[in-house]
C-alpha cells in the first residue's frame, strides 16, 4: 500500500477539540505517527496540508443506501440489479461529503460493503444491517390496504429496506439469516413511522418477548440492536429490553432520557431527512398517508436534542435520507450545530459514531494505530461549520483506509 505524508497541516483532535499543527504519517492504510516535522520515509507521497485542517472521516450511522426512491413501497419492487446499480451514485456521494463510513439501518447488505471495501465501486465503509425486521402492519410493511393480505415478497427484493416476521421463534430465524448473510447488526421496528402507509407514530412495534428475542440472538452472535422509535413509551421499553441504540427519537422526554443513560443506550437522531421530507417529500413521490405525519415528529426533533443532552445521552450522527434528498446529507451538521454548538457535533460524526459501530480507538480520530480515514478541509469545521456542508466543496482531500479518493 502506498505510504503518505500528510505535511503542514492543522491537526483537528476530536477529543480535546483544539487545532494545532502537526504532520500525519500513514503506512499500510493506518496512521503511524503524528507530530511536527515528520520526514517522508523513501518512496513516500507527500500532501502539501499547509492551510488546511486535518480531521478524521465522518461516520453516519443512520443511511438507506438502496432507498434510490422516496416512495420505499416503489422502491422495493425495483428489480434488483436496478436497485443495486442506482445505490452506486448514492454511495459516491456520501464519500465526496467526508463521510468514510456508515452504518445502514436497513437494505444494505455484504455486498455492498464488499464492493466498496474492494473498490469495485467507490464509497464509504459500510456496516449493514441487511434488512431491517418488522411486524405485520409495522414500518418495514409496505403492503397497500386490501381485503386479503397477499405474502410479502420483502426478503428477495434488494430494493426493500425491510423483511416482515412474526413471532420469537421465526424472529430468531430471521436474525440468524441477516447475521448469516453479513450483518454487522441488526434493526428492528420499535414504532410506527412516517415512511410506512399503516402504522401511525403512536403504534409500539414488536412485543417485548419479541424484542428480548431479537436482542438475544444478536448478543449470541456478538452484536447487537438498532431500534426505530419516536414515542417515550417505544424507546423506553426497547432500551429496557436491552436494544443498544434508538434511532430517531424526536418525541423522546427526560425521564426516557435518563433511562437510556442509566442503560448507556445511544440514541442516533435524524433532524435533516424530516426537513427534507417536509420540503420534497410531496413532489418526490412520498405517499400523501406518510406526508400527514411528518409534522408530528419534525418539530420535535431539535428539543429532543437539547432534552438528551442534558441528560448526558451519547448521540451519534445520522441522516435516514431517501431518494434524491441525499444531497442533504451534510446539513444535518449544521441543524445539530446550531443547538449544541460545532464541538459537540463532530464529537458526533466521529467518535461517537465509532464507538457505535464498535470502532473506538480505530476510527473517528487522528492518534496511531487508527485506521487512516482522513480529511483536509479548506477551513476550520470547529469555528466554522459550513466548511463541511454541500457536496464538499471544502474538502480537498478524501483518504479511507490510507487510500486517497479525492485529492
Amino acid at each position: 500500500m502506498t505510504t503518505l505524508l500528510i505535511q503542514g497541516g492543522n491537526v483537528l483532535d476530536v477529543v480535546a477539540l483544539t487545532v494545532k499543527p502537526a504532520d500525519v504519517l500513514i503506512e499500510n492504510g493506518k496512521i503511524s505517527q503524528t507530530g511536527v516535522g515528520l520526514k517522508a520515509p523513501a518512496g513516500a507521497q507527500v500532501i502539501d496540508a499547509r492551510g488546511l485542517t486535518v480531521m478524521p472521516g465522518m461516520i453516519d450511522c443512520h443511511t438507506h443506501i438502496v432507498a434510490s426512491q422516496v416512495n420505499l413501497g416503489l422502491n422495493a419492487n425495483l428489480p434488483n440489479a436496478l436497485a443495486t446499480l442506482r445505490a452506486v451514485p448514492i454511495l459516491s456521494g456520501i464519500l465526496m461529503r467526508g463521510f468514510t463510513s456508515v452504518r445502514d439501518a436497513g437494505g444494505a447488505n455484504w455486498s455492498l460493503a464488499e464492493a466498496t471495501r474492494t473498490d469495485i465501486i467507490d464509497g464509504p465503509r459500510i456496516f449493514p444491517s441487511g434488512r431491517a425486521l418488522s411486524q405485520t402492519g409495522g414500518h418495514g410493511d409496505f403492503r397497500a390496504r386490501s381485503d386479503i393480505i397477499e405474502p410479502c415478497a420483502c426478503s428477495q427484493r434488494v430494493g426493500n429496506i425491510a423483511r416482515v416476521v412474526d413471532g420469537e421463534d421465526n424472529i430468531r430465524l430471521a436474525i440468524r439469516e441477516e447475521i448469516q448473510m453479513g450483518a454487522s447488526q441488526i434493526k428492528i421496528m420499535a414504532s410506527g413511522g412516517v415512511a410506512s402507509p399503516n402504522d401511525p407514530i403512536h403504534f409500539l412495534g414488536y412485543s417485548e418477548k419479541e424484542i428480548r428475542a431479537a436482542v438475544e440472538e444478536a448478543t449470541n452472535a456478538s452484536t447487537y440492536v438498532m431500534a426505530h422509535a419516536y414515542t417515550p413509551r417505544a424507546i423506553t421499553r426497547a432500551v429496557q429490553c436491552g436494544v443498544r441504540t434508538i434511532e430517531h427519537g424526536n418525541l423522546v422526554d427526560e425521564a426516557t432520557a435518563n433511562v437510556m443513560r442509566e442503560h448507556n443506550a445511544f440514541m442516533v437522531p435524524t433532524l435533516i431527512t424530516f426537513e427534507a421530507l417536509a420540503n420534497e417529500g410531496a413532489t418526490l413521490g412520498l405517499p400523501a398517508e406518510s406526508v400527514s405525519k411528518i409534522e408530528v415528529v419534525r418539530g420535535a426533533g431539535k428539543k429532543a436534542l437539547e432534552i438528551l443532552a442534558k441528560a448526558g445521552v451519547k448521540m451519534g450522527l445520522g441522516t435516514d435520507l431517501l431518494g434524491a434528498m441525499h444531497r442533504h446529507e451534510s446539513q444535518e451538521l449544521k441543524l445539530r450545530a446550531d443547538i449544541l454548538g460545532n464541538g459537540l457535533v463532530l464529537q458526533q460524526a466521529t467518535l461517537v459514531g465509532a464507538e457505535i459501530v464498535g470502532m473506538t480507538d480505530q476510527l473517528g480520530i487522528i492518534k496511531a494505530g487508527a485506521i487512516a480515514d482522513l480529511l483536509l478541509v479548506d477551513g476550520n469545521p470547529l469555528t466554522d461549520i459550513s466548511c463541511l456542508l454541500g457536496q464538499g466543496e471544502h474538502i480537498r482531500v478524501i483518504i479511507k483506509d490510507g487510500k486517497t479518493y479525492k485529492n
